[in-house]
């Protein structure tokens, strides 16, 4: 496995790669901020059943990241995520620095002053709270599909929201990369994997499965027969907060587009994102009728 820091650099591998390798689709990339757990490496292991070299970057966003949220704190382990990455398969690891991949940073500020503007299915959730962050998410993403030039890229569905914007970015911008949907890594007591779960004390991590727990129940009322969007969510909220929580939203959406949706849409996604202590949580479930 090689560990590489400069685009040049990854650039020039790849090309070495694509002139040693004959498979129909030659390079996977999983885009990571690193701090790895299991559901990235189910990625990385999606990505090597797709393609002949699989590629994981890992870089902390700091364009997606607001001016109280926890960028600074952000844990990096590269050591560590390289061992489990050359453990699991992966060929190469791009880990750039923020220089490398913000060529006007000055030291402080990014000077990042042209961004890709997402669509409006990212004004709202996780969006709504977070002004800014999905520009980021899809700036960074087009820079590194623009270095890397992948077959295919590997998005979990936990950043349900997320893995959304991307597939409309590569859409309206033509770009001939084929997005695959990993399903959601969850802990033995369904607790979605996460980065953030380290964040957790000891008393929080038991709680952090009521988030889960909550989007179930809307689930089971909406599985027979309940059609109350707004009530349901509004239930689950509130059930959360008696349970300690701040709760940024519980949410019922078309899964297509994230939408309102009408009584008789059939695929949907109930998504939640709350806080328990300072961590912030999110999940989903979809839901076929």
């Amino acid at each position: 496995m090689q560990l590489i820091h400069t685009i040049a650099e990854i650039r020039a591998a790849l090309a070495l790669q694509g002139s040693q390798k004959s498979s129909q689709k030659n390079v996977a990339f999983v885009p990571t901020m690193g701090n790895l757990h299991a559901g990235h490496i189910d990625l990385v292991e999606i990505a090597k059943q797709h393609a002949g070299v699989a590629v994981a970057s890992i870089f902390v966003n700091p364009l997606q990241f607001g001016a109280n949220e926890d960028f600074g704190k952000y844990p990096r382990t590269l050591q560590a995520d390289c061992e489990k990455l050359q453990a699991a398969g992966a060929n190469i690891v791009f880990a750039p620095t923020v220089e490398e991949m913000y060529p006007d940073f000055d030291g402080k500020q990014l000077n990042q002053t042209m961004t890709i503007t997402p669509p409006p299915l990212a004004d709202t959730l996780c969006g709504a709270s977070r002004p800014g962050h999905f520009s980021g998410v899809a700036t960074v993403v087009m820079k590194l599909f623009n270095i890397v030039q992948p077959d295919v890229a590997v998005f979990g569905k936990k950043d349900f929201q997320q893995l959304l914007v991307i597939k409309q970015l590569v859409r309206q911008f033509n770009l001939p990369i084929e997005i695959i949907a990993a399903e959601t890594s969850r802990e033995a007591d369904g607790l979605a994997m996460s980065s953030r779960n380290g964040y957790l004390s000891a008393e929080e991590r038991n709680k952090a499965i009521e988030l889960n727990q909550a989007l179930h129940v809307v689930l089971q009322n909406i599985s027979s027969g309940i059609r109350d969007f707004t009530g349901l969510q509004t239930s689950a909220e509130k059930a959360l907060r008696e349970q300690g929580w701040q709760v940024d939203y519980i949410a019922v959406r078309a899964a297509s587009n994230l939408a309102q949706p009408s009584p008789d849409e059939k695929h949907l996604v109930i998504l939640g994102a709350a806080r328990i202590g300072t961590t912030r949580l999110i999940d989903n479930i979809e839901l076929t009728l």
